[in-house]
């Protein structure tokens, strides 16, 4: 049986959502490991002289807890 766990993580971009989600992943998993899943649980966005400048999301990673 399998145990897993899940925690909450924030990431950044200036691209886009998916970048964010994609960076998040990729820094997390150098210290978490077995990562299984990713739940985007919210979207944000900065806006800067009527543009987007920075895109945000929050995170729910799930991964499993090893022996």
């Amino acid at each position: 049986m399998a145990v897993l766990k899940v925690i909450e993580v924030l990431s950044n971009s200036k691209d886009s959502w998916e970048d964010a989600t994609a960076k998040a992943v990729s820094k997390a998993s150098k210290s978490v490991k077995g990562i299984r899943s990713v739940f985007v649980q919210s979207q944000s966005a900065v806006v800067e002289d009527g543009e987007v400048s920075e895109y945000r999301v929050n995170l729910k990673l799930t991964f499993e807890v090893k022996d």
